[in-house]
């Protein structure tokens, strides 16, 4: 059970408060963000989502950079809360169409009508979009999606040629389009969390794949969905050899360690022919979630070079290089880089042309990070950094620095080759034919290479 719920902004500002039980001061929401904010204990950089202030216990996610926040003096279990926090934060995407503070300050009213929905005095009574819509009355205001930033390629939803920017899922379940009609479409995330590890030698050491189909309904009448996966999917290992990945290479089998369903799917022939079938509810739900350590081809390779320079001076030089098809592009990537902890002065050069590149020495915490806008597949970059110590270097230096970490995301591609390969609506008329979103993208989970 929870005490208080709240969502705040990225300056503190209290956007949406609710005290269920009263046994938590009310201040708690200033002592919270004090706490985040200024959190340097062993020499963290950032807050860990469950800590305890006076014997409150406080729980966290950050959600488009707001944080949704639940409080509580009893002994519960922090997966449940935290959980909760990502379902509540979900559910009110699902009503307003667009999570951010502009839309939850025009729809408090129907935000506080949905949290009184879902918990009642601290206990959790529903999250589900499907059951809310027969207690929640209020219309959402809808706020213009033309005035959002923009989400990047990441958020570039494909189908064949066309192309349709990613604020098509930024509609609400419940509002009518202008005119009263609604668009009939249907969208199918296939998102992928990828962790790697390498080893100094450039060995892949551990590699493993965490998937979940997304799927966001606008279709009226929840009809029959059909959705087919690969025919020689296979589940379980069943024998086979852990180096055997024809998988990666595009050919062979794609063989997931296990899997989980929603409640609504339907398996009857699945084992036949691979097909899903679903009566979609309303909002967003994850239709199968997945996890694969079978090997496939990283798509980034590291290496990572360090050369000592006499007795106060180094010198870094990290290359990376794409190993996915020159026609995908991957965005945001940024690689961190600890550094020894005498280190004082970093200075970097760049290869000649580079464009859309950042370099920074994080003097707190004795990090090198290097950002890059987008890569093509099949480039190669480099980075060398000049590194000044303040003291003599005692020992090895490649002991105390690293690893290597990458963040990264690809759109319109994904390493475990899961595809879908029909979306099969049930039809009303000969006419009716709604839109068919697909989109695969692939996100870095933990992707380090040790030095």
């Amino acid at each position: 059970m929870i005490s208080q719920f709240f969502v705040l902004s990225q300056r503190g500002d209290n956007i949406v408060f609710r005290d269920y039980r009263g046994d938590v001061q009310k201040g708690s929401a200033e002592i919270f963000f004090r706490k985040v904010k200024f959190w340097k204990e062993d020499g963290e950089e950032e807050a860990p989502p469950v800590f305890n202030v006076d014997g409150v216990n406080y729980f966290h996610v950050k959600v488009v950079g707001l944080l949704f926040v639940a409080t509580t003096r009893a002994n519960v279990s922090p997966s449940l809360v935290l959980e909760l926090l990502q379902r509540v934060a979900r559910v009110i995407k699902d009503y307003l169409g667009v999570l951010n503070e502009d839309s939850l300050r025009k729809n408090f009213v129907l935000v506080y009508e949905l949290l009184d929905e879902v918990i009642d005095f601290g206990y959790v009574q529903t999250t589900s979009t499907e059951v809310l819509k027969s207690s929640v009355f209020n219309e959402p205001i809808v706020v213009d999606a033309a005035r959002l930033p923009p989400l990047g390629p990441a958020a570039i939803f494909m189908q064949g040629t066309k192309r349709m920017p990613g604020t098509a899922v930024t509609k609400s379940v419940v509002a009518n389009e202008p005119g009263g009609k609604k668009r009939e479409e249907i969208f199918v995330d296939i998102i992928e969390k990828i962790s790697v590890t390498f080893s100094s030698s450039g060995y892949i050491l551990t590699s493993e794949i965490d998937g979940t189909i997304q799927m966001k309904s606008y279709l009226s009448g929840n009809p029959e969905i059909r959705l087919a996966l690969n025919e020689d999917l296979s589940i379980g290992r069943g024998g086979r050899s852990i180096y055997d990945y024809g998988g990666s290479s595009g050919s062979g089998s794609v063989i997931l360690d296990d899997c989980n369903f929603h409640e609504s799917v339907h398996l009857d022939s699945f084992d036949m022919d691979r097909t899903l079938t679903l009566v979609p509810p309303d909002g967003e739900f994850p239709v199968m979630n997945y996890r694969m350590t079978q090997e496939f081809k990283p798509p980034f390779r590291v290496n990572t070079l360090i050369e000592e320079a006499g007795s106060l001076k180094a010198e870094v030089i990290l290359k990376i290089r794409a190993e996915f098809p020159p026609s995908i592009t991957a965005n945001t990537v940024v690689i961190q880089m600890p550094l020894p902890t005498y280190t004082n002065r970093v200075s970097f050069e760049l290869e000649p042309g580079a464009v859309g590149q950042v370099t920074d020495f994080k003097e707190s915490n004795k990090k090198l990070e290097w950002g890059l806008k987008k890569i093509v597949g099949g480039s190669e970059h480099t980075l060398r950094a000049k590194l000044t110590f303040s003291q003599e270097s005692h020992g090895n230096i490649t002991k105390e620095a690293g690893p290597v970490s990458m963040n990264f995301t690809i759109p319109m591609y994904n390493c475990s080759k899961l595809q879908v390969k029909y979306l099969q609506i049930e039809k009303k008329s000969k006419t009716y034919n709604p839109y068919r979103w697909v989109r695969y993208v692939t996100q870095a989970n933990s992707y380090v290479a040790r030095i």
